[in-house]
């Protein structure tokens, strides 16, 4: 009979086990409850890399105006073509690999190193970042959602073994390219080798590959169509370095491919308002990223009125061509509402397909000179710190300004004369330049960045860096920052930043932000209601400003009341007017994107001033005439027109009333003429020599004491700033200002 098998093995076996588990039941227990949540929160709806082959479809992102009318749709046709690796270039992979991943052949779907550097900036720096190959960027971008999270992190770096397990490097590295979103509407390599260069992917030069290969990183951002055109040029550059780096191109072809003219194709596509969409845009990258932006089906409503965009952008094209004999090339323009921050129109330049010209560059963001244009800001808070008064004397005389470690500084008014003693209102009205820059001297330089920054002006985080030619326009700034500071001015002090977008929807309906317009609130409070009562009502006076612009100019709206400055750089390479209502302000530039001069012929009334007529007009159009509200705290007084002083009974003199912070008008009593000592036979003031005793007209100012206004000064002195040359006709003595000495014994006048 056959022997029975023992079932020995087996129960030994099973006791084995039996053991194991009475022994290491902790242990089993622990590994299953560790399971269970790794499961649920990573495993669990887990996609499968099996669906890289079928592809996804985003779903587009649309931008519309105020009104419904669609600006642009994102990714509306994603117009992708698939390509296969063995048809393209070798330096196309190449440079992908060069600049994403250069171990990308040598690993298995994540770096070792990539997750070192990712755990050093998650666990030490609470920053969660890189370690990103070519193989995780496809499957987050392919199979993930967008959100930066541990979570999506482990996730990603299962998937990416996974799918390096069942696909070629090569399998990857192609769908890679068929999958990743180089900016646009261009989504994968074809589609963006047919968008910015009007060539199909097989096609492209070393230094085509090389820009389109540092597209997918971060592609608002690098964009050649992008509001910041440089910065694919300077990537493409960094791609370059990277592969003689990584041994796949000579210096030589590195050197030849970044002076390769890049000749890139007319933008194909349609859309309205294009500098004022990519700026929206990028806003909305910057606060949902770009995986949502491009694929996440977003319904974007904005503040543009595409009507008046549509008027402004002909408008501004058509009066820029008139310029052009004054060496006029470009332009641009900016309307809001100052109570809400709404952009109703933004133009951006001439015309934004003008390649050749840069006409993509959005000037409303470029940091430009601003001129006298920025002069309002620094009276507005030398008024709010009562340092002067709307009738407060300066002496606009030759004067040269000593500042230690500076160049002694003598400046110029735009007219090249003087015109002695001035009142603040006539001072800004007719933007006389010695007076704004001894507002500036006794504001400083200091507190006036700090002010102008709390107003809105971006980039004057270091006043080191400026001088007392700041109020003149030596310091850059950008249009829609200057929006927001004469905005304050609009709203009696308060600043309101500027809201381009309403409301932002999912493609289903749910709101994801909305913005509800409401009046301006005084915890935003920058400057006091009076101070910006006085600026305005100083900036819409046009008897203010004749004598420098005259009784009728183009800063003048019919029936209108409104408040603008013009302001125009030494170089004649800036400029602008600014003007506006408590509904609607008004920016214009006008210039040259090569910073090439315009011609002496430009100035603040034949530049940029007749193109914000047209289009201030346009807005106020059927709008009544609304003039700023008087604050309390601001009375009128009777004043002596020349001194600013009270009237003298004793001696009258020609009055008109003034406008006052309560407490700032003047006390003293108008004694302007007065017995001093002069020289028999010059008739000027003298301290020695045969002197006599002459009543005269004479005024002080805080850097001047005692002024002889009616003594009988030569009529041909020369220039403090050029001693050498021949002198300039001015009717005034040199004076000298040592600003240290100054500010140390300065006083509110």
């Amino acid at each position: 009979m056959p022997k029975k098998k023992s079932k020995k093995p087996i129960e030994n076996f099973k006791l084995k086990i039996e053991n194991l588990f009475k022994e290491y039941w902790y242990v089993l227990v622990a590994l299953t409850l560790l399971f269970i949540p790794f499961y649920f929160y990573i495993l669990k709806d887990l996609p499968s890399p099996a669906k890289l082959r079928s592809g996804s479809f985003p779903v587009s992102t649309q931008i519309f105006d105020r009104h419904g009318q669609l600006l642009y749709a994102i990714y509306a046709d994603q117009n992708r073509t698939p390509i296969q690796l063995s048809d393209l270039p070798a330096y196309v992979a190449q440079a992908t690999i060069a600049i994403e991943d250069k171990h990308f052949y040598r690993h298995h779907g994540v770096a070792p190193e990539g997750i070192l550097r990712a755990s050093i900036n998650t666990l030490f720096k609470s920053k969660l970042q890189g370690g990103s190959t070519i193989t995780q960027q496809l499957v987050k971008t392919a199979l993930l959602t967008p959100e930066r999270t541990i979570q999506r992190k482990i996730r990603e770096a299962i998937l990416a073994v996974v799918t390096d397990f069942i696909y070629s490097k090569n399998q990857i590295l192609e769908m890679y390219l068929n999958f990743s979103p180089y900016g646009g509407t261009a989504y994968g390599l074809e589609s963006a080798a047919q968008t910015y260069f009007d060539s199909p992917a097989r096609d492209l030069t070393l230094a085509q590959a090389a820009l389109l290969a540092g597209l997918p990183q971060a592609p608002t951002r690098y964009s050649p169509f992008g509001s910041s055109p440089e910065n694919a040029k300077s990537r493409q550059k960094e791609v370059l370095r990277r592969m003689v780096e990584d041994g796949y191109i000579t210096d030589q072809e590195r050197q030849l491919a970044e002076t390769e003219p890049l000749n890139f194709a007319t933008a194909k596509i349609d859309i309205k308002a294009p500098h004022f969409v990519f700026y929206v845009k990028d806003l909305l990258v910057e606060k949902y990223g770009l995986r949502t932006v491009e694929e996440g089906g977003l319904r974007v409503t904005t503040s543009l009125d595409l009507d008046l965009q549509t008027y402004a952008q002909a408008s501004l094209s058509a009066q820029i061509a008139k310029l052009k004999s004054l060496r006029v090339g470009n332009g641009a323009a900016l309307i809001t509402t100052p109570d809400t921050g709404e952009i109703l129109s933004m133009v951006g330049s001439r015309n934004y397909f003008d390649t050749d010209h840069d006409g993509n560059v959005n000037v409303t963001l470029s940091y430009r000179q601003p001129g006298s244009s920025i002069k309002p800001l620094n009276y507005a808070s030398a008024l709010d710190k009562h340092l002067i008064t709307p009738a407060s004397l300066l002496l606009d005389i030759p004067t040269c300004f000593i500042v230690t470690g500076q160049p002694q500084y003598c400046p110029k008014n735009y007219d090249s004369t003087f015109h002695g003693p001035v009142q603040i209102r006539f001072a800004l009205g007719n933007s006389y330049n010695l007076p704004a820059v001894k507002v500036l001297g006794l504001n400083t330089v200091e507190d006036f960045t700090a002010s102008a920054s709390a107003h809105g002006i971006t980039g004057w985080d270091d006043p080191s860096r400026f001088g007392l030619s700041l109020t003149l326009g030596g310091g850059e700034v950008r249009i829609v920052d200057m929006a927001v500071a004469f905005g304050t001015l609009a709203n009696a002090g308060v600043k309101v930043p500027l809201h381009p977008i309403f409301k932002v929807e999912d493609y289903q309906g749910n709101v994801l932000e909305q913005y509800t317009p409401a009046p301006p609130d005084d915890t935003n409070r920058v400057l006091s209601a009076a101070a910006a009562y006085l600026t305005s009502h100083i900036l819409l006076d046009n008897n203010a400003r004749t004598a420098a612009f005259g009784a009728s100019s183009q800063l003048i709206i019919p029936n209108q009341v409104v408040s603008v400055k013009t302001g125009t750089t030494n170089d004649l390479r800036d400029n602008w007017t600014i003007g506006y209502t408590p509904k609607f302000l008004t920016v214009v530039w006008v210039g040259n994107n090569d910073n090439t001069p315009m011609s002496y012929l430009t100035s603040g009334v034949t530049g940029a001033a007749p193109i914000w007529n047209i289009l201030m007009r346009r807005v106020l159009k059927d709008e009544k005439p609304i003039w700023p509200e008087k604050p309390e705290g601001v009375v009128s007084t009777e004043i002596c027109s020349l001194s600013g002083l009270l009237p003298n009974p004793d001696r009258p003199c020609d009055t008109r009333n003034e406008f006052f912070i309560q407490g700032t008008q003047p006390t003293q009593i108008d004694s302007s003429y007065k017995d001093i000592w002069v020289a028999k036979d010059t008739q000027l003031p003298g301290y020695e020599g045969d002197l006599e005793l002459k009543n005269h007209l004479v005024l002080s100012d805080p850097f001047t004491t005692d002024f002889c206004f009616s003594c009988p000064w030569p009529q041909s002195l020369p220039d403090p700033a050029k001693p050498d040359q021949p002198a300039t006709g001015s009717a005034y003595p040199e004076q000298t200002v040592d600003m240290l000495q100054f500010l140390k014994s300065k006083k509110s006048p």
